[in-house]
C-alpha cells in the first residue's frame, strides 16, 4: 500500500542535494583535495549527480563533480621528459624561464642558434689570440651572460 508519490520522494531528495551543493565550502574541499593529491583545482567544476548512501552504518550524501586541472609538462628538444606538475597558477617551475612577452618580429630560433654558434666561435678565436687566462675567462662569463640573456 502507498502512502505518498514516489515523484514527490525523488523530487524531494534532489532539491536538498541541490540546496546542499549549492552551499558548499569550496575552499575548504579545495583544501582537502590539495593535501590529499597535490593538486589544485580549477574554477570549472561541474556538478554530475548526488545521491543518499551509507557510510559507516550512518546516511552521508555523495556528491559527483567533474574537475579540470592545469597539466604542465615540460620536455627538451630531443624530446625526452624533464618534468609533469600540476601548477598553481603563480607559481614558476624551479629552473625555468618564463618568457613573459613574446615579439612579433623575433629572429627564428635556428637563426638564433645559428648567430650564437657563429658569435661563440668568434668569442673563441679572440680569447686564443688576445688575453691572459683571466680575460679570457673575463670575456667567457660575459659571453655566457648574454646568450642566457637571449
Amino acid at each position: 500500500m502507498k502512502i505518498t508519490d514516489s515523484e514527490v520522494i525523488k523530487n524531494s531528495e534532489k532539491e536538498l542535494i541541490d540546496a546542499i551543493t549549492g552551499d558548499l565550502d569550496w575552499e575548504a574541499i579545495e583544501n582537502v583535495f590539495k593535501k590529499k593529491h597535490s593538486l589544485s583545482l580549477e574554477d570549472d567544476v561541474e556538478y554530475k549527480d548526488g545521491d543518499l548512501v551509507i557510510y559507516n552504518n550512518a546516511i552521508a550524501y555523495k556528491l559527483n563533480f567533474d574537475v579540470r586541472i592545469s597539466l604542465s609538462v615540460l620536455f627538451d628538444r630531443q624530446g625526452d621528459c624533464l618534468d609533469i606538475t600540476t601548477p598553481n597558477i603563480n607559481e614558476k617551475t624551479e629552473g625555468v624561464e618564463v618568457v613573459e612577452d613574446i615579439i612579433e618580429d623575433t629572429e627564428p630560433v635556428d637563426d638564433v642558434l645559428e648567430n650564437n654558434k657563429q658569435d661563440e666561435k668568434q668569442g673563441n678565436l679572440d680569447l686564443a689570440e688576445n688575453g691572459s687566462k683571466s680575460e679570457k675567462a673575463e670575456k667567457l662569463s660575459r659571453m655566457i651572460s648574454e646568450i642566457n640573456k637571449e
